[in-house]
């Protein structure tokens, strides 16, 4: 059965822990872990103890290719991605994350591809290449990303597909599935609701069903082929004024992941209408009261 995981970076900026009890208590199959700062997020010992302590199974490892993260690991783009594999691999994770380079880390740049493969070959982690989108710059088609930010024209075994990526790329997200067939590896769930061509220049991460890519689509497409890959919710909630609203968030996200995967959730139809608001306002209040590990 395909895997719903819950993005560390869903629940920005709190805390790695916290990531772990909201994907706990919302009901999500596993983590992606974000490595960033968080010193939480690099240490393999520290992670395994969250993964026991929520009964959460770490599914995948986002390497920390941000320029938040510039400095983590040091500034050497392989080593960055030698550790993500290593730490992947120390966690039970099968699945490293991470982005095409920028134009301008020439030499990691033409060396990417082949590291990626050759990685995943000595590792036997799935370093599946997320797909990207062109920079807007006044107005201007900027080239950020080399050998390319469109995955499906990359020669690597793996790819992450990011629904709102491919809104701001102008992209059909259920075309990229098509295309990329075998080689999809991993989903980001979220969605958006513009290109950069619509003057957008920030990707949305929307919840899905939020925006205007065929996110529905796609996963009934990979439940159909009976795919193997995890679908990882990836959403912005960083305006969200509470913890309730963060929780009616991640659940509505798995919700929608559930329906469409065709996962029915133990005791219920997984087909059954979201509880009114009020209602799931008050469930959810007395669920994040306290949002902390079970004693």
């Amino acid at each position: 059965m395909i895997r719903i995981g819950m993005s560390t970076s869903s629940v920005y900026p709190l805390g790695t822990e916290r990531a772990f009890a909201f994907a706990e208590k919302t009901g999500y199959d596993g983590v992606e872990v974000m490595v960033t700062n968080d010193a939480v997020t690099q240490d393999a010992d520290a992670l395994l103890a969250l993964s026991t302590a929520y009964g959460m199974p770490i599914l995948s490892i986002h390497a920390p290719v941000l320029l938040l993260t510039h400095f983590v690991w040091g500034t050497d783009p392989l080593v960055k991605l030698r550790k993500s594999a290593e730490l992947a691999s120390d966690v039970g994770a099968d699945t490293v994350v991470v982005h095409p380079p920028f134009r301008w880390q020439k030499g990691y740049a033409d060396e990417f591809l082949d590291r990626v493969r050759s990685l995943a070959e000595s590792t036997g982690i799935h370093i599946a290449v997320e797909n990207m989108f062109p920079w807007q710059i006044r107005g201007r088609t900027m080239k950020a990303y080399s050998p390319g930010w469109d995955t499906t024209t990359l020669d690597c075994d793996d790819v992450t597909l990011d629904f709102s990526h491919a809104s701001l790329a102008g992209q059909d997200a259920f075309d990229l599935a098509i295309r990329l067939g075998s080689r999809l590896r991993h989903l980001h769930l979220c969605d958006g609701s513009g290109s950069s061509d619509d003057g957008r220049v920030f990707d949305e991460h929307l919840l899905p069903g939020h925006g205007t890519q065929p996110v529905a689509r796609v996963l009934r497409h990979l439940a159909e082929q009976a795919w193997n890959g995890s679908v990882v919710a990836e959403v912005n909630l960083r305006k969200a004024r509470s913890d309730v609203e963060r929780h009616l968030a991640l659940e509505e996200t798995l919700h929608f992941a559930r329906t469409h995967l065709g996962h029915a959730r133990p005791g219920n139809d997984h087909t059954r209408e979201l509880p009114s608001p009020l209602h799931r306002q008050a469930s959810a209040s007395s669920a994040l009261s306290p949002l902390s590990r079970p004693s």
